[in-house]
C-alpha cells in the first residue's frame, strides 16, 4: 500500500495509525486507496487488541482533496462516478462502524469527499492553518458520501444547510466554534497531539470505550439510515442532470456556471 502508511503500535499501546502519503496527488481518495482503507477496516473490525485508529496525511499541507476533482470528473463516465461514490460510502460507513475510537488529525486543507471521511471519524482535531470546504453545490451537486447525513448531528440543521448550500470555505477557528473539530492545535503539533489523545483513550478499559461508542452510535442510527437511502437515490438522479454537466464544465473552464435546475 504505497499510498498509505500503516503502523500498529506495540509494547501494550493498542493503537493503529494510517497516514495518507500521496502528496503529489493531494492525497486524492482514489478507488485503490478506498479499497485499501476497506481492507484495513475489515481487519480492524475483528481485532480485539487495537482500541484506537488514527488517520492523518503526511506533512502539514494536505489532509486530502477528496474523491473527485472537476478534471477527474470530466474523464469518467457517469456510471463510473456513481460506483466510486458508492465505494466511498461503503468505506466511510465501515470506518464509522468500527468498534475502535477513530481520530482524524487534519493536517492541511480538507475538501469535498475528504470532509466526508473526516465526518465518519469519531473525533477530529485540526492544525490552526487548516481550511475546510464542501464545494459540491458550486458545481451543481451535493456531497454524496455522507456529509448531509452526518454533519447535522455535529453542527445542527441550519449550519449544515448554510455550509453545504454555499460551499464556502471555513478556517480552523470556525471549525472549532461549530464543533466540526474538537481541538485546534499548532500546525506542527497535529500528529503529536493526535497521538497523545489516542494513547490516553487506548490506555482506558476496552469494554468502556467500545461500549460507549456502541451506545452513542445506536442513538443516531434510525434517522441516519433513512437519510442515507434518500441521499443515495437523489445522488444517482443528480449525476445525470444537466446542472451537474454544466457545473463540472464551468469548473474546468474557469467560468461561472449557468444552472437551470434540470
Amino acid at each position: 500500500m504505497a499510498d498509505i502508511q500503516v503502523t500498529q503500535a506495540h509494547l501494550g499501546v493498542r493503537i493503529a495509525r494510517i497516514v495518507f502519503d500521496r502528496p503529489y496527488q493531494q492525497n486524492l481518495l482514489s478507488r485503490d486507496l478506498l479499497l485499501a482503507l476497506q481492507t484495513i477496516t475489515n481487519d480492524l473490525a475483528s481485532n480485539p487488541e487495537i482500541q484506537v485508529l488514527t488517520l492523518t496525511g503526511e506533512g502539514t499541507e494536505c489532509f486530502s482533496t477528496g474523491i473527485l476533482t472537476p478534471a477527474l470528473r470530466g474523464q469518467l463516465a457517469k456510471d463510473h462516478v456513481l460506483r466510486l461514490i458508492r465505494l466511498a460510502n461503503e468505506t466511510f460507513d465501515a470506518i464509522e462502524a468500527l468498534p475502535q475510537i477513530v481520530i482524524a488529525g487534519l493536517n492541511g486543507y480538507v475538501r469535498a469527499g475528504a470532509v466526508e471521511l473526516a465526518l465518519a471519524c469519531d473525533i477530529r482535531l485540526a492544525g490552526d492553518h487548516v481550511r475546510l470546504s464542501s464545494p459540491e453545490a458550486k458545481r451543481g451537486g451535493f456531497p454524496g458520501a455522507g456529509a448531509p447525513v452526518r454533519l447535522p448531528n455535529i453542527v445542527g440543521t441550519a449550519r449544515t444547510l448554510e455550509l453545504l448550500c454555499t460551499g464556502r470555505e471555513i478556517d480552523a477557528t470556525e471549525m472549532e466554534r461549530y464543533g466540526v473539530v474538537e481541538f485546534v492545535v499548532p500546525r506542527d503539533r497535529v500528529r503529536a497531539e493526535m497521538d497523545a489523545l489516542a494513547e490516553v483513550i487506548a490506555s482506558n478499559g476496552p469494554l468502556a470505550t467500545r461500549g460507549t461508542k456502541r451506545i452513542v452510535k445506536l442513538r443516531e442510527a434510525a434517522g441516519s439510515r433513512a437519510a442515507r437511502e434518500l441521499s443515495d437515490a437523489l445522488r444517482s438522479a443528480l449525476e445525470f442532470s444537466q446542472d451537474v454537466d454544466e457545473g463540472i464544465a464551468a469548473a474546468r473552464e474557469g467560468r461561472k456556471p449557468q444552472f437551470t435546475g434540470k
